[in-house]
This record gives structure tokens, C-alpha cells and sequence, in this order.
């Protein structure tokens, strides 16, 4: 199984408008985030969670080359904007309709903003086509399982999502966007090799776990690994990561693991 942080920012990113320096080292590219999205890999199978309005670039810059199983977690525009660019994975299966997993809000939104998108083939080539389809408790796929929770998110309620590999057995855990993590979702991620887990800024946010709150979390769960996503501008990479215990680093966009 593998992991690619495609980009690990939020719409107060770094750089952020009218605020380029932000408290952040520019010269360090660990600090240049573009919005929160992943790719993961299982057994030859490729999911890609949220498409961010970067995630054009964010293939390129990855070379992504297949998507094979879209989920949205939850239809902020920092992860729905950039779904458009997915026809270009349409193309490559002759304009198939992509499936695309998330909940009923995010069906909702997403029959709004890409009506023409809605079909189970694309009308002409170079289209997008999506099969919407609501995110099941367990969804099977030819490399493996992923497990799915709600999270909470102030008044919206977001995708957790728990991946297990066939072949090698390997979990991954994947929970942005959340302001706790809950019963259910920690006890699936029991035995993962990896968490990652929403780590917005330093100060408390409403909808959002904080830097200590996170840190909190992952000493709570107990995993091997934990990596921190979804960070504004007041996150340096090199300070703020000094000063984390040993099995908790910051994701940075480009970020490979491999499990």
C-alpha cells in the first residue's frame, strides 16, 4: 500500500493571499501546501480522496497517471473544486463513468456543481462521467477494504476512512477535516500503520482539531505513525515538527509512504 499527501494546505495556506511570508520559511518547500487531497494505492488499485482546485497540477506534479475509485469526504469547496479535472481518468478507461463514493451531502453537492458530469459514459471524449454512489460502511474493491465513519465537522458530517490492503494486510487511517476523532473510527484504526489526522493550526478552531488537540489524539490511539494534514499558515514545517513527539510528523505535499 501506498500514500501520496497530493496536498496537505487549506484555503489559509502557505503562501497565503496578501499574507506571502505567513510565519512560515518560504525557502523551505515543506511549506508550500496546496489543498488537501491523497492518493492511495492498494494492491494495484488507485483511490484518489477529494480533488482539490490544485489537483490538476497535483497529478502532474505526482504523475498520476490512473484513478480507478474517487471518494469525497465532504463538499467544502478546499475538496470538491477540482473534480472536473478527473476526466481526464474517464479518457483513459474510453469515457467509463467514474465511481464516485461520498455521502448524500456530498452527492447533492456534487449533482450541483457537475450536473454534466452525471452519466454513465462520457458524450464526447475529453468529458467527465461520474457514477455518484453512496459511501457504504465497508466498501470492497479488487485491492482491498475501506471502512467509513462520520466525523464531525461543525454542523457537517465528514468521511473518515480506514483502508486495509489484502495482500499484505497493511491499515491506513485517514481523518481530516474533523473535529474529533470517534469510538468507532479509533477502534478500526486499532492496528494501523499509519494515521493521519486533521492538525489545522496551533490556537483552537471550532470544526477543527488543533495541532495539541491532534497530538493528543494520536497518543490516545496509540499507532505506530501519525501524520498531521490540512495546515494554515501559522504551521512551519521545520519548528512546529521539532518540537512533536517522535511518531508524529507533518505531511508535506509530495510525501510518499509506503506501508
Amino acid at each position: 500500500m501506498e500514500i501520496i499527501f497530493l496536498g496537505t494546505g487549506t484555503s489559509q495556506g502557505v503562501p497565503m493571499i496578501a499574507h506571502p511570508e505567513g510565519g512560515c520559511d518560504l525557502n523551505n518547500k515543506k511549506n508550500w501546501r496546496s489543498r488537501c487531497s491523497v492518493h492511495v494505492e492498494m494492491d494495484g488499485h488507485h483511490i484518489q480522496v477529494d480533488a482539490a482546485p490544485e489537483f490538476r497540477l497535483q497529478c502532474i506534479d505526482n504523475n498520476i497517471r490512473k484513478v480507478d475509485t474517487f471518494i469525497l469526504t465532504h463538499s467544502h469547496a478546499d475538496h470538491i473544486m477540482g473534480m472536473d479535472d478527473l476526466r481526464r481518468f474517464c479518457d483513459s478507461v474510453n469515457g467509463e463513468a467514474l465511481p464516485v463514493f461520498s455521502s448524500i451531502d456530498g452527492i447533492k453537492r456534487i449533482k450541483e456543481i457537475f450536473p454534466y458530469a452525471i452519466q454513465d459514459k462520457a458524450k464526447i471524449r475529453g468529458y467527465p462521467a461520474f457514477s455518484i454512489r453512496e459511501m457504504p460502511a465497508r466498501l470492497n474493491l479488487p485491492g482491498g477494504y475501506i471502512d467509513s465513519f462520520y466525523l464531525p465537522h461543525g454542523t457537517m458530517q465528514v468521511l473518515g476512512l480506514v483502508f486495509t490492503e489484502i495482500s499484505s494486510g497493511k491499515k491506513l487511517a485517514y481523518f481530516t477535516d474533523c473535529k474529533l476523532v470517534s469510538r468507532p473510527a479509533r477502534e478500526m484504526a486499532k492496528g494501523a500503520s499509519l494515521v493521519v489526522l486533521d492538525g489545522l493550526r496551533p490556537e483552537p478552531h471550532p470544526t477543527h482539531m488543533s495541532l495539541p488537540e491532534a497530538v493528543i489524539t494520536a497518543s490516545e490511539m496509540k499507532n505506530q505513525m501519525t501524520y498531521i494534514t490540512h495546515m494554515t499558515y501559522k504551521v512551519d514545517h521545520d519548528r512546529t515538527e521539532s518540537k512533536l513527539p517522535k511518531n508524529v510528523r507533518l505531511a508535506y505535499d509530495g510525501l510518499r509512504i509506503s506501508l
